[in-house]
């Protein structure tokens, strides 16, 4: 003979309302770490493409994949109700900055420490102000990269951390049948 089972309880059918709209406070990062990921990801095969001509554009892709990978990682955790996916993803974004920040640096350390031989046939067209003004250009570009790539990594890292504590309280305060019913149906 079959077992059955007694259809949820209003109340408990509450709990379940109550539950879901309370998740909505951090279960929407994960559709954020999804689209990052899938951005990121792209760039990075972009930029591994190009390391087969720059060993520099080799080594960015190859970060900007493992910053695409973090963010994979951390939206499946997220996902299944485990804080350790939010702590993750708020890091990730602080290691992406980095890794932005450290290049923007390079490639100023390069643009104007060391001009290449293309300087020297930019001279020959434009003349010896041609140097000077393409370095300001750098500096202008480099400069403002970094000081977008703070801002805009930043609010995004603050923006996962400040949803760790929802998603610890969360826990803290949803009964435990609720959360493992919400992590079997892998509630968006």
């Amino acid at each position: 003979m079959a077992a059955t089972t007694a259809p949820l309880t209003d109340e408990q059918q509450q709990e379940l309302r109550d539950a879901a709209q309370s998740a909505g406070s951090f279960l929407g990062a994960a559709k954020v770490a999804a689209f990052n990921g899938w951005s990121i990801g792209f760039f990075a095969v972009v930029s591994i493409l190009f390391g087969l001509v720059s060993p520099t554009s080799f080594v960015v892709g190859v970060g900007l994949a493992v910053v695409a990978r973090n963010e994979f990682v951390g939206c499946g955790r997220l996902r299944s109700f485990d804080p350790s996916g939010l702590e993750l993803l708020w890091r990730n974004q602080l290691g992406f900055m980095a890794l932005i920040v450290v290049y923007c640096l390079w490639s100023l350390y390069r643009g104007v420490a060391l001009p290449d031989a293309e300087m020297a046939e930019l001279v020959e067209l434009l003349g010896d102000g041609a140097i000077d003004l393409v370095q300001s250009l750098t500096m202008i570009l480099y400069t403002a990269v970094i000081v977008a790539t703070v801002i805009f990594q930043g609010l995004n890292a603050r923006y996962y951390f400040v949803r760790l504590q929802r998603l610890r309280d969360y826990l803290r305060e949803t009964p435990l049948w609720v959360v493992d019913l919400q992590r079997s149906a892998d509630v968006d």
